[in-house]
């Protein structure tokens, strides 16, 4: 893994950043002493529990109710910034609204709750199972969790943690009707010395010192409202040849608003102002960034979407962020910057883009985005790959900007630029008029989070992107596409323990692979079904559907996967007790092998046929095919399984009775393995490395049949 070191798990964000994180980067606090002094006093006021005397079942919960733009958000960051000392497990962050303006699943919040605490997340696992473990991951710590811009109680009410320590502080435009004994403190506009001083640190102190009246009419004309002065102050700063009074004046003369000024008419005037007084390709830029992924941008992403140059881009989100029309995100390590859109101004820019911009342009500007995004993306993976000197060709072909320069630089900007990327497949998924590019952008995005960060590490994040494969192919009609997905869908719900749940997965790719005619889908499939049933203990249909993907391979002279699913076979008869049949799989299995020149694998089958025999009452059969498979693997000259075949035999022997020679045969095994690194050693683990085509039987002395799943290959 590239990016993340041995034993971290891969941070993803529910909406707008990852749970746990630093603060967002924001002009220093004014104001608000009066809310502050309230929440904090809220935090050890009574409540209805308490003073009923019982203890109270849930957290704390702060609710900070206001409009997009009444500053809401900052005060919830201030407040967490002041406690933060006080909950030593950290500050968690979430953002349960979508840049859209949908509501954020709860099964994301808690999924992005859960990877920030350290704790499992199953991959595709239902909503209650994971709001039950997010309860179950706070017991016992003291943590802030900061939910911000909750659409309802719905949202908030599922992430409460149990008899907890922790504090909860949701920010929502109203009171969360339905989660008890919360007092929402409700935010105003600022007062008017607070509002002067933010306007100030915009605009710059002599302007505002020379003309106070006029920064009093200013707040006056914004209503106190945070977003609309920060807005006004940057016009002042951009428009340095004009007083305070010049912008009360254009402030007065502009619209008092219409239908569409849902952020509210005092910002929705400040907007404006800001937004006339750009050159028109700058306001071109900004409207095209209401199509940014999850509200974010770099200079990148930008460019695809202006089609300008990534320097002219980067310098555009260096003026929008002096003019308050967009927010700088934490720097990470070595990554250029990334910018938020405020929320309480994508609504205006949409209603921009959608009256100034051709709707053919605006999809072409998403194509543009999208067709970038998957190039960053392919040269995200190709740099864990550089020994390649075919991909090295490839990375060298690449422009200079889409390059990384090592493989942690590129695990650094997937692991930052995730919530984006996993925004962008949804929102081009749910598009509809961009599939091939959709499905090339999850395929890139599945491929890299693969290479960074494993499978089993990104498990969570593959079932999703599975599913909007799933998505599109049903909705376009593509059998193969949709076997796919459902192959991958499937055995992530095996993984994850839902083995009847994945068996359903499977029938259903089954379906899908007969009707696009794939002899590989089609018997991947039937494995896959096999395997399931493996699983459920339910040998005789393990047995039939490991048969019928067997047959199939039989008529395309597939060697090695006969191999394979010959010791599949043999492993689910001897479970089943059908010494005479293993037997007969085994050999075959052996048979193949041997054709293949397969030294090793050949070892495998005839240390499991050594171990039928003995299962089967047949000690000197086994002994016999034991010394087989030692002198195979002998020959193989893999110390590891070598090893490994003589302590078998040295267990029979000693079940034979001659303990000396079983003494001997240790010995030689101990000499073997000396030098040979850590790690699983005999036949059962040699099966499971790639490549290996047998699969083990429990020995003798366990007894007992073995629970876990015998998987087909990828």
């Amino acid at each position: 893994m590239a990016a993340v070191p041995p034993g971290r798990r891969l941070s993803v964000p529910a909406a707008g950043g990852p749970a746990r994180t630093a603060a967002p980067v924001l002009p220093g606090f004014v104001g608000r002493r009066r809310e502050l002094e309230e929440l904090r006093a809220d935090i050890v006021r009574a409540g209805l529990d308490t003073l009923a005397g019982r203890k109270s079942p849930r957290g704390r919960v702060l609710l900070i109710a206001g409009r997009p733009g009444s500053g809401r958000t900052a005060l919830a960051e201030e407040l967490a910034g002041q406690l933060a000392g006080q909950y030593p497990d950290g500050v968690l962050r979430a953002r349960l609204t979508e840049a859209g303006g949908a509501p954020v699943p709860t099964e994301r919040t808690a999924r992005a709750l859960l990877t920030a605490l350290g704790a499992p997340v199953p991959a595709g696992a239902e909503e209650d199972e994971l709001t039950q473990a997010v309860r179950a991951a706070l017991k016992g710590r003291r943590a802030l969790l900061l939910l911000d811009d909750a659409a309802g109680a719905e949202q908030v009410d599922p992430l409460l943690p149990d008899k907890s320590e922790c504090l909860i502080v949701a920010v929502s435009r109203g009171p969360l009707t339905g989660v008890p004994d919360v007092r929402p403190c409700t935010l105003g506009g600022l007062d008017a010395a607070s509002g002067v001083e933010l306007l100030e640190r915009y605009a710059g102190p002599t302007r505002i010192m020379v003309d106070p009246a006029a920064a009093n009419a200013v707040v006056e004309e914004c209503g106190g409202q945070p977003a609309a002065l920060v807005l006004v102050g940057g016009w002042l700063a951009a428009m340095s040849k004009l007083s305070v009074v010049d912008a009360v004046t254009r402030l007065r003369e502009l619209p008092p608003g219409d239908g569409h000024d849902i952020a509210g008419r005092p910002l929705a005037r400040a907007f404006h102002l800001a937004y006339e007084a750009l050159p028109a390709p700058s306001a071109r830029i900004l409207r095209l960034l209401a199509l940014a992924p999850a509200g974010r941008a770099d200079a990148h992403t930008t460019s695809a979407l202006a089609g300008c140059s990534v320097s002219a881009a980067q310098t555009a989100l260096e003026d929008f962020e002096a003019r308050g029309l967009l927010r700088a995100e934490p720097a990470v390590g070595s990554l250029p910057p990334q910018y938020l859109v405020p929320g309480c101004l994508l609504d205006m820019l949409r209603e921009l883009m959608r009256t100034e911009e051709r709707p053919a342009e605006v999809e072409l500007a998403r194509a543009r985005m999208l067709e970038r995004t998957v190039r960053q993306l392919h040269s995200c993976r190709a740099a864990t790959r550089t020994d390649d000197p075919l991909t090295r060709k490839r990375l060298a072909e690449l422009p200079r900007p889409l390059r990384f320069a090592s493989p942690q630089a590129a695990g650094e900007w997937l692991t930052c630029r995730l919530p984006a990327l996993l925004a962008a497949a949804r929102l081009a998924v749910q598009d509809g008029r961009l599939d091939t590019l959709a499905r090339r952008l999850v395929s890139a995005l599945t491929r890299a989070l693969t290479a960074h960060f494993g499978a089993e590490e990104a498990g969570p994040e593959l079932y999703g992107l599975h599913q909007l494969v799933l998505d599109v192919a049903r909705r376009c009609e593509m059998p193969l596409e949709k076997a796919a997905a459902l192959l991958n869908i499937g055995d992530l719900d095996a993984r994850a323990g839902r083995t009847s749940a994945a068996l359903g997965r499977y029938r259903e790719a089954l379906d899908a692979a007969r009707r696009a005619g794939d002899p590989y889908a089609i018997s991947r499939s039937l494995e896959s079904i096999a395997a399931s049933y493996h699983e459920l203990g339910d040998w005789q249909r393990a047995v039939d559907w490991y048969g019928r993907a067997l047959e199939l391979r039989l008529t395309r002279g597939e060697l090695a996967d006969e191999a394979r699913l010959y010791g599949r076979l043999g492993a689910v008869r001897s479970y089943a007790g059908q010494w005479n049949e293993a037997l007969r799989d085994w050999r075959a299995a052996a048979s193949a092998c041997r054709r293949l020149r397969d030294l090793p694998g050949h070892a495998r089958a005839l240390g499991e046929i050594a171990r039928v025999h003995e299962h089967a009452g047949r000690p000197q059969d086994a002994v016999r095919t034991c010394r087989e498979a030692v002198e195979c693997a002998r020959q193989a000259g893999d110390d590891r399984l070598h090893a490994a075949m003589l302590l078998r035999l040295a267990d029979t022997l000693e079940r034979l009775g001659d303990p000396a020679a079983a003494a001997g045969h240790r010995s030689a095994a101990g000499e073997l393995l000396t030098g040979v690194s850590a790690g699983p050693s005999g036949p059962a683990a040699s099966a499971a490395q790639p490549g290996g085509a047998i699969v083990p039987l429990p020995s003798p002395a366990e007894g007992e049949v073995p629970g876990t799943r015998t998987a087909p290959p990828d």
